[in-house]
C-alpha cells in the first residue's frame, strides 16, 4: 500500500476490478494476461459472501439432466419476472464454467466412478448441485481462485482500500475514489480508469440479522447509483430461512442441502409446520419457507432445523462447517434440533446489467451479487448465485478484452468528499435495525414510509462516507418496496398479500427516483427514529 497514490498513472489499459470475491477474482483470471488491478477492502476472499457459500454451484452436468430443465426450475421459482433467455443462457454455460473451476484447482466432489457428484436442493427438479466436501464449496472455490490470482503476474492486488465513489465525466467512467479501510481520517485516493468492474457483493449487512460478511453493505450499488446508474429489482431481498441463531453477527448458515438430505423444520413442540403451508414442505421455495419460519417465531413457538433422524451420526462428515458452528455454540446437531431464524442472505436486485455485464454507464461493468441480470427474478433458485457470478465474470472479461479504451482524464478524478467524519455512535446499528423491522421478511406501507424518510434524510446529511453509502442503498431498497404494492417472490407486503398481474415486470429505478418517492411523502404515522449523521 506504500505507493498507492502513485500507482495509477493514466493508461488506456488500466482495468480496475473492485471486489475480491468470486466474480472479481474469476474475472481477473479470465482477463489474464491483460494487466488488471484488483482492489479489495479485506484480504482477498475474506470479505466475500462467496467464501461462506455452503450449497455449491447449480449445473446440469449429470446424466438425464438438461440446461432446459435447469432454466425451467429457475423461471418457476422467480415469481414470473425471470428473463427466460438469460436463465437459459446461464444454464447452458454452467458446464464450461465448472470445467474452468476444475482447471483452477477446485476439488469438486466426485462419485465412486469419478464423475462429478451432484446433490439436490430446494425447488430443483433434479440432483444438479456440485459440492466440495458437502458444505465447503464456497471456501474451496475462493481458496483456489485466490491462489491463482496471487500467482498471476498480470494481476496487481491492492488490499485494505474500499471504494467510496465512482467518478464520471460526460456519463462515462473516469475513475474511483478509494479510502483506507478502518481509518476514517485518512485522505481519499483517486484512481483514473476508463474500465471498471464492480464486484463488491450484496447488501446483507444492511440488516440486523444476516448471513453475509460486514463488507456486504451495499457499497457497490450505492456508488453506482450516486453516479446515475440504473438499478434493477432492488426490493427483492432473499431471506435464508435457516440461519443458526446462536448470538453471532453475521449468523452462521445452516445450508439448504440439509433439508435436501431430509432434515425437517419443527417448532418447540416438535411439529413440522411447513407440511401445512406448501406441498413441497421443507423443499418449498426459500421465500415461502422463510415466512413459515418467521411466523412460528412471531407466534412464540420458535423454529428449529432437526437433522437428528435424517443424518444423526453422519452429520459431522457430511456437513462439517455447520457441525462446527453448532458445536461452538454448545449444540450437537447430530442429537439436538438447531435453533434457526430467517436472515438477509442474497439480493436479487442490484445494478442493472445486460447479457455482457455492461451497466448503463459507459466503461462500467458489474458482476456477482452487486448486479441484477434478470436471471433470479423475484426469488433466487438455490445455488444459482455462484453460477451467475462465474458466468458473468467470464462474459465481462470477454467483453473488456474485445475493446480499446480512451486514456482517462486525471483532471476529472478529484475527490467527491474529501473530509470523512467518524461513524456516529449507534448509527449503523440503528440503520440495520430499521431495515430488519421495516424492510424485512414482511413489509407494509406505514413502516416502509417511515424507513424511506429516515434513510432519505441520512443519505443527504451523513458526513461519514460508509454511512452515506449504506443509507443510499437502504433508501433505494425501501422506496422500491413501497412502490411495489403487491407480494411477489421474496417481496411480501402484508397490506397487499396477493400478486398483481399488472405488476408482473421487473423494476428499473434510479437514486433520483427514490429521492422523489421520499420527497412526495407526508409525515408517517409511525414515530420516526433518530439516527446520527
Amino acid at each position: 500500500m506504500t505507493t498507492l497514490e502513485n500507482a495509477f498513472s493514466p493508461s488506456a489499459n488500466n482495468v480496475v476490478i473492485v471486489g475480491g470475491g468470486l466474480a472479481g477474482l474469476f474475472c481477473a483470471l479470465k482477463l489474464a494476461p491483460r494487466p488488471v488491478t484488483v482492489i479489495s477492502a479485506a484480504p482477498l476472499g475474506e470479505g466475500a459472501s462467496s467464501a461462506w457459500a455452503q450449497g455449491g454451484i447449480a449445473a446440469a452436468v449429470a446424466e438425464g439432466d438438461s440446461a432446459e430443465s435447469h432454466a425451467a426450475d429457475t423461471v418457476a421459482v422467480g415469481g414470473g419476472i425471470v428473463d427466460e433467455e438469460i436463465a437459459l443462457g446461464l444454464a447452458r454455460e454452467a458446464g464450461a464454467r465448472i470445467h474452468d473451476l476444475l482447471a483452477y484447482g477446485v476439488p469438486f466432489d466426485r462419485d465412486l466412478e469419478g464423475r462429478l457428484a451432484v446433490g439436490r436442493e430446494a425447488a430443483h427438479s433434479a440432483r444438479r448441485i456440485v459440492h466440495v466436501q458437502g458444505d465447503m464449496a464456497g471456501k474451496a472455490i475462493i481458496a483456489a481462485l485466490v491462489e491463482g490470482v496471487r500467482k498471476t503476474p498480470s494481476i496487481r492486488v491492492i488490499e485494505g482500500y474500499a471504494a467510496e465513489a465512482l467518478l464520471t465525466e460526460n456519463s462515462e467512467v473516469a475513475g474511483l475514489q478509494v479510502r483506507k479501510t478502518g481509518d476514517a481520517a485518512s485522505k481519499p485516493v483517486t484512481i483514473a480508469s476508463s474500465a471498471i468492474v464492480l464486484a463488491t457483493g450484496g447488501i446483507g449487512h444492511l440488516y440486523a440479522v444476516t448471513t453475509n460478511p460486514v463488507e456486504a453493505s451495499g457499497l457497490g450499488l450505492a456508488i453506482a447509483a450516486r453516479a446515475g446508474a440504473i438499478i434493477a429489482d432492488p426490493e427483492f431481498v432473499q431471506f435464508h430461512p435457516t440461519a443458526i441463531m446462536v448470538g453471532k453477527d453475521p449468523a452462521p448458515l445452516a445450508t439448504e442441502a440439509l433439508r435436501g438430505e431430509g432434515a425437517t423444520l419443527v417448532n418447540s413442540k416438535g411439529e413440522r409446520f411447513m407440511v401445512a403451508l406448501n406441498p413441497l414442505a421443507e423443499l418449498a421455495p426459500r421465500d415461502i419457507v422463510a415466512r413459515g419460519v418467521f411466523a412460528e417465531i412471531a407466534a412464540g413457538r420458535g423454529a428449529f432445523l432437526d437433522a437428528t433422524q435424517a443424518l444423526g451420526a453422519r452429520f459431522a462428515q457430511k456437513f462439517p462447517t455447520v457441525y462446527a458452528s453448532c458445536l461452538a455454540a454448545g449444540i450437537d446437531p447430530a442429537q439436538q434440533p438447531i435453533p434457526i431464524a430467517p436472515a438477509a442472505h442474497y439480493h436479487m436486485g442490484g445494478i442493472a446489467v445486460d447479457k455482457r455485464g455492461r451497466t448503463s454507464i459507459k466503461g462500467l461493468w458489474a458482476g456477482g451479487e452487486v448486479s441484477s441480470t434478470g436471471a433470479h427474478g423475484a426469488n433466487r433458485l438455490a445455488s444459482n448465485s455462484l453460477l451467475e457470478a462465474v458466468v458473468y465474470a467470464a462474459r465481462i472479461a470477454e467483453d473488456i478484452d474485445g475493446q480499446t479504451f480512451n486514456t482517462p482524464r486525471v483532471s476529472h478524478t478529484k475527490p467527491v468528499l474529501s473530509e470523512n467524519s467518524a461513524m456516529p455512535a449507534s448509527a449503523e446499528a440503528d440503520l440495520r435495525a430499521m431495515m430488519s423491522s421495516h424492510v424485512g421478511v414482511i413489509r407494509d406501507a406505514d413502516h416502509l414510509a417511515d424507513a424511506i424518510q429516515t434513510f432519505a434524510a441520512l443519505e443527504q446529511t451523513a458526513t461519514n462516507t460508509s454511512l452515506r453509502n449504506m443509507a443510499t442503498t437502504a433508501l433505494i431498497v425501501a422506496a422500491s418496496a413501497w412502490a411495489r404494492r403487491e407480494s411477489r417472490g421474496a417481496h411480501f407486503r402484508s397490506d397487499y398479500p396477493a400478486e398483481d398481474p399488472a405488476q408482473k415486470k421487473r423494476t428499473m429505478t434510479t437514486l433520483d427516483d427514490a429521492r422523489q418517492v421520499a420527497a412526495g411523502m407526508i409525515a408517517p404515522s409511525i414515530k420516526k427514529r433518530s439516527m446520527g449523521a
